[in-house]
Parts: C-alpha cells; structure tokens; sequence
C-alpha cells in the first residue's frame, strides 16, 4: 500500500473534528476540534505532533470556512505539518447513516453523496454536516480522493433475524424500516484488536463489544462479522446512555403525550436529550464522574441511576451471549468503558456465569490496553482504547 497522509474529518451539526494521519507508521501528524461552527463564539484549537496546542478564536460562519481554517493550519509556515495541501493523499469522512445503500467504506462520487442525501430521514441531524464537509472539502481540494466511512456499515452482516422489527413487513419494504446499528467504527476496530491482542485469528472467535460512553452501544461479534447490535433505526435503541433512553415500551410515547399535552416531536426531544442517566438521576448530570461521586456519597438518586446502567449492559451481554451461543471475550471501550473501573466492576458482577473473576489490580487502570480478567477466567474481559479515527484513515487508505 502507498503510504500516504489521510486527512479525517469528523463533522458534527456545529462541530468539526480533525486528525491528519500518516497511513504507514499511523502517526497522528495534527489533530484538532472546531467548535460553535455557525455560532458566536467559535474557536479552533489545533494540536501539532510534537508542538503545543494552540487556539484560535475567529468567526466560522459555515463548514465551509472552518474547513479552510483547518487547511490553513496544516500548511502553516511556523506550526503547520505539511508544506502543501498536495502533501494530504486522501480524506476519510465519518458518516452517520449509510442505510441498506452502504456494506462497506467507499470512493465518493457524485452517486455516492445522492445516496447518502437519501438517508437523511434516517439521520436528520448527522447525514446533513457529514455532506457539508464533503462538499466543503471537494470545493478546497478538488483532486484529492475522499473516502466515506459509515458508522452503519459494520453492523451490515447482521442476518435478518436480527434486523427486523416485529412490524407489517411492508414497512421494511417500503421505509426500511430496520435495525442499524452505530458505532461501527469503534465496534469493527475495538473487536479486532481484541483478537490481536488475545494472539488469535478474529475469524475463530466470538466477541461482544461494549461501547460506552455518553452515547452506548454493544455489539456481537462472531468469527469476524457483526451479528447483533443494540442501537437500531437511530441511535435512541439499546443502552441507557447520557441523555437518550434506550430501549422503552412504545407506548409510552402516546401515555405522555397525553399525560403532558406535548407533541410526538416533543416527547421524542425528551427521550434524546433529557433521559437517560440524566433523567434517571433526576437531572443531576449525565456524566459518570459526577454520578459515581454522588454514589460513593450514598446518594440515593445516584445509586438507582448506576444500578440501572450497569444492569442494562449486563443484560445484553447475556443476550448477545446466547445469541453466539458462547462468548470468548469481552471488550470495554469509549469514555466510561476506558475509563471507569467503577462501571466495569458493576457490571462484571452480573457475569460470574460466564465464568469470568477480575484482576483487581489491574482493572483499577484508566485509558490502557489491558486484559483487566484473571489469567485463570473462562472468559477474557479486556479494556481496548476505540481509535475511531484510526479506523477510518485505514479504510481510506486501503481504498485509494
């Protein structure tokens, strides 16, 4: 393979993140974060390989502009990486929701951006800034190849049974109305890493991945392929998360719009934005310091809202489990699973089936690769840092 510097680009609504890396040493060259894009206050900071961070306080009126701003920075004469734009081989672009349309990474074209326009019902407030970025970056740097990297595509493999929602089958026909699944960035690099740190081919193994942070999802993973995940037509499914509630009974929604004389589109606002762990805990915070802060304290709101996580995640783990039909190992990743020995532990108490005792020792580490389970543990329980980045410049790569 070439090597080459692939530019990865992350666009959110009104953010935009950045990491320039080198695809043979996989070296992070730069990296940054535009923040408030289209909002008073916007800044750049911006991190050279070696230099010190540094920010830049200006006005990004679209993605454009904070695009070039990003561009300018690269190419810097005192903090930049590259002498030239013509020193970046390649751009990776994370998007969201590549529906049934996408099984795998690919070369954008003008077909390929109609098709991810077409998912944009599926990601209302994704798929829009993912395409900002592309068309931003094709106007900037017109020759240089892009990639498209989905966060669905991992998740393609699943079988049917796994897919569809037990609803007139004519909606999946007509709407594709169905299980995606999220992540799968994380879920496709975090599971396959597990098999290189545990020594063994991925295609022999069954894995399940959990990907917590203020959004979760957990996956399977069965010799190579996903099989199961738990978020499903958008990333409101699955796991209690930091603001979204994960899986409730339908229902509900019409019992409170009724209740409360609020909107389906309100009540929905709720679910995304005010549920969850924050909900949960009475709208004390959605982030799992405080809440384990406030456990620790003997609060009571506290103790219920981490009970509650940890119980969501350990079920299914015994779901996917079953699904397999075994598991061999069990991964942690993302913010609260890197780096939480708290959650981990609380979870690790619902699995002494599987045979599984933890490394006290080493399950107190933050952030590190390492098998936090027992030498002597039926199943391997493994902390793995996600390098979503990571994963997309090597999708990139391997296509141009």
């Amino acid at each position: 393979m070439k090597e080459i510097n692939v530019l990865v680009i992350n666009c959110g609504s009104s953010s935009l993140k950045f990491q320039l890396i080198n695809s043979a040493s996989e070296a992070v060259i730069a990296k940054g974060l535009c923040e408030r894009i289209g909002i008073e206050g916007s800044q750049m900071t911006y991190t050279p390989a070696g230099g010190e961070k540094y920010e830049v306080k200006t006005p990004m009126e679209d993605h454009r502009s904070a695009i070039r701003l990003v561009l300018d920075a690269l190419v810097d004469k005192d903090r930049g990486v590259v002498k030239s734009l013509d020193e970046i081989g390649a751009v990776g672009h994370r998007i969201v929701h590549g529906g049934e349309n996408f099984a795998s990474s690919t070369l954008i074209t003008d077909e390929v951006i109609k098709a991810i326009e077409e998912c944009n019902d599926l990601a209302p407030l994704h798929n829009p800034a993912n395409l900002i970025g592309i068309r931003a970056c094709k106007e900037l740097m017109p020759q240089t190849p892009m990639a498209a990297v989905f966060d669905t595509a991992f998740h393609q493999t699943m079988p049917e049974e796994a897919y569809l929602y037990g609803l007139p089958y004519h909606y999946y026909e007509d709407y594709k109305v169905r299980r995606y699944g999220f992540h799968g960035t994380s879920h496709s690099y975090v599971s396959q890493r597990a098999a290189a740190v545990l020594g063994k081919d991925y295609k022999d193994l069954k894995i399940i991945v959990c990907h917590l942070g203020n959004g979760a999802s957990v996956s399977a993973v069965k010799n190579g392929k996903c099989i199961d995940t738990s978020m499903g037509l958008t990333p409101l499914e699955g796991l209690i998360m930091g603001t979204r509630s994960g899986d409730i009974d339908p229902a509900i929604i019409e019992f409170l719009c009724n209740k409360e004389n609020k909107s389906v589109q309100e009540i929905l606002t709720v679910l995304n934005k005010e549920s969850g762990v924050f909900g949960l805990s009475g709208g004390f915070s959605s982030d799992f310091r405080d809440l384990e802060k406030a456990y620790r304290a003997g609060e009571a709101f506290a103790i219920r809202t981490m009970k509650t996580f940890a119980y969501r995640v350990a079920k299914y783990i015994g779901a996917y489990t079953a699904a397999m039909n075994g598991v061999d190992a069990i991964c942690f990743t993302a913010g609260i699973g890197e780096n939480s020995p708290f959650i981990r532990t609380m979870i690790a108490s619902y699995l002494g089936y599987l045979g599984i005792t933890l490394d006290e020792e080493a399950n107190v580490k933050r952030g590190e690769e390492i098998a936090i389970s027992t030498p002597e543990s039926a199943t391997k329980v493994l902390v793995i840092p996600t390098n979503e980045e990571l994963a997309i410049a090597r999708e990139t790569a391997s296509l141009v």
